[in-house]
């Protein structure tokens, strides 16, 4: 049993789409669908008048926080979200009735209804589909040419994502917020 999580050298993206685009494809979400699974977004100026700056990074990959405390686990009266062994929050579409309480309780914004079978949608780290078949990484580590993504059990302190996560200053989204994500910023 693993404890998955990511980090995310974010100062490296450079906006190529790569990632999006393959996860769209190894997880059939039409191209160009925005904020679906996984996306880039863009941070283009720091600051308040008349003190602004652009950004040092100006994209920042996101996706679905894989919370150890989700939001929007708790919330969904039919457990059609729910953690896997590994910890990852997943979403039976057998069981979603389509309520988007778990929408509107992510407070990442990372959820989004499937059109295809009408159901809400995220990332999971492709543990349903590149992990099942015996890979070991997800599909926007996978193909990003300048090493933005790093996957693995955190469980495992020897791991890469383990001894990257030991050795660089790294920071969560919302911390506040107690959710415990497992996407991790490095500084």
């Amino acid at each position: 049993m693993a404890n998955y999580g990511m980090a995310l050298d974010y100062k490296n993206c450079i906006n190529c789409k790569a990632c999006e685009v393959a996860c769209k494809e190894e997880n059939g979400v039409q191209l160009g669908a925005d904020k679906h699974r996984i996306w880039v977004g863009v941070k283009e100026i720091e600051g308040l008048w008349p003190n602004l700056s652009i950004a040092s990074s100006t994209f920042e990959p996101s996706q679905c926080q894989q919370c150890e405390n989700a939001p929007c686990q708790e919330v969904c009266p039919t457990q059609a979200t729910h953690y896997t062994k590994d910890g990852v929050v997943m979403v039976d579409a057998d069981k979603c009735i389509l309520c988007s309480y778990c929408m509107e309780a992510c407070p990442y914004d990372a959820r989004y209804v499937k059109e295809d079978t009408m159901t809400v949608d995220k990332c999971t780290f492709c543990s349903d589909t590149r992990l099942l078949r015996g890979e070991t990484t997800t599909a926007c580590q996978a193909t990003c040419p300048t090493k933005v993504r790093t996957f693995g059990d955190l469980d495992d302190p020897n791991s890469e994502i383990s001894i990257l996560l030991a050795h660089r200053e790294h920071r969560t989204l919302k911390t506040h917020l107690g959710t415990k994500p497992k996407l991790f910023y490095l500084i």
